[in-house]
């Protein structure tokens, strides 16, 4: 059977999908067997510009060959001994990435919801122990508008229809609160049985919406005077996406080591996706000592976190980010970027807005979100040759592999002007 699918098309594989898995995705219809950098390939050798990453997990470009040979290499020796025992890799990775970071521990995972749902449980155990909070009545705030996964504790403080209905009862235990609004933070922070916020800096699957200038500094403080942990969810944010390492870093110089000073550090730190490039399952939780260490053995574990083929692939993929200079080069691109949008948008009424930070961008068709229009459109950008997505209807959100050149992200931004224009003129 294996051998036989090898053989089938495009629209026979699929049709397999469609068949045997689970109906909770809608693809846009291209099927892809190859990748490479900026680009991926599709079965008949037709090539695409990748502007979606894997929702920013492939930040250093499809199957990058230092990554590549770090996975090889090490799944040759050993790639699981589960934390039942002692390996050769997680204290490397661990002293690696703290000290790339600026915390004191780290807690590995796999998966971005799974590093979410450790911050969770980090932050209660935090706050019954340290904090003192009554055993049961703790408290987390979320921000309108937030994704941070899927699991059946996040989703009960998730304010989107299709991620909730028909999963309750919601867990107790959380308060939602308007996104970048600092006086309903303040109110909130007034009830001591809160033990944390939890906030992605810029909120990317909602559309990409960027804070006010000063939002998360605030964020920072307030939470501090309050005793209240600020937990940064940047599974999709982090790693060099928006110009920065951390989209926290504000005003840093990400030349520079992180040393626990720049300009928004969370007390908790939440990371994913582009920590293994896209070759491997990886996510992280770092914290310091007074928060980290309430757990004890037994807490919480992951047979997978921390396995030794996942701290090389890491490893690599970090050193990438800066050897490469992959933040510098997404500040430098997404102001091209966003420039060459918004002089798009001064021909058309189809595109409302621009908005963005490095190059996690996004623009806003002129309907709502029960429109086919940004679809459609996606669809149109694919038949040329670059791949997006939407999200909430009417928002197309685009986010390149960082190794982008200036002469690649010109090439794109004109076919995206070419099928905007154009599709406005057919209808």
């Amino acid at each position: 059977m294996v051998q036989e699918a090898t053989h089938l098309g495009a629209a026979e594989l699929m049709k397999l999908e469609d068949k045997y898995g689970a109906h909770n995705y809608h693809p846009l219809p291209v099927l892809l067997n190859r990748g490479e950098g900026v680009f991926v390939w599709d079965l008949d050798g037709k090539r695409y510009y990748d502007f979606l990453s894997a929702y920013s997990a492939v930040n250093q470009g499809h199957c990058h060959p230092r990554i590549i040979d770090a996975l090889k290499a090490q799944a040759e020796k050993l790639t699981l001994t589960s934390r039942a025992f002692y390996n050769d890799q997680l204290g490397v990775y661990e002293k690696f990435v703290t000290e790339y970071f600026g915390f004191d521990r780290v807690l590995p995972m796999n998966t971005g919801a799974e590093a979410v749902e450790t911050a969770m449980k980090l932050c209660k155990k935090w706050g019954y122990q340290v904090k003192g909070i009554p055993q049961q009545e703790a408290k987390i705030i979320f921000a309108t508008g937030n994704f941070h996964g899927r699991t059946q504790a996040i989703i009960s403080a998730s304010m989107d229809a299709g991620a909730t209905a028909d999963f309750g009862p919601y867990l107790p235990g959380s308060e939602i609160i308007p996104y970048n609004d600092l006086a309903a933070l303040d109110e909130a922070l007034k009830d001591p049985k809160v033990a944390g916020f939890i906030l992605e800096p810029i909120q990317g699957e909602a559309g990409v919406f960027v804070p006010d200038e000063g939002y998360l500094p605030e964020v920072r403080r307030r939470c501090k005077a309050a005793n209240v942990l600020f937990i940064a969810d940047e599974v999709q944010t982090g790693i060099a996406r928006t110009g920065k390492l951390l989209a926290v870093c504000g005003n840093c110089d990400c030349e520079k080591s992180c040393d626990n000073r720049y300009e928004s550090r969370p007390d908790i730190l939440i990371l994913g996706k582009a920590m293994s490039g896209g070759v491997y399952p990886v996510s992280a939780v770092l914290a310091d000592d007074e928060i980290m260490l309430t757990l004890k053995p037994g807490n919480h574990g992951s047979t997978f976190g921390g396995n030794p083929l996942s701290c090389a692939v890491a490893i690599a993929a970090l050193e990438v980010i800066k050897d490469e200079g992959l933040a510098e080069n997404a500040m430098r691109l997404g102001n091209l970027f966003r420039e060459r949008m918004n002089r798009m948008i001064a021909k058309t009424d189809l595109v409302t807005l621009v908005r963005g930070k490095g190059l996690l961008n996004a623009i806003v068709i002129n309907d709502d979100e029960d429109s086919h229009t940004a679809w459609d459109i996606c669809v149109k950008l694919a038949e040329n040759g670059l791949l997006a997505k939407p999200t909430h209807g009417n928002i197309i959100r685009f986010a390149p592999p960082l190794v982008m050149t200036e002469e690649q992200l010109h090439e794109c931004c004109d076919i995206i002007e070419r099928v905007v224009l154009g599709f406005e003129k057919a209808a």
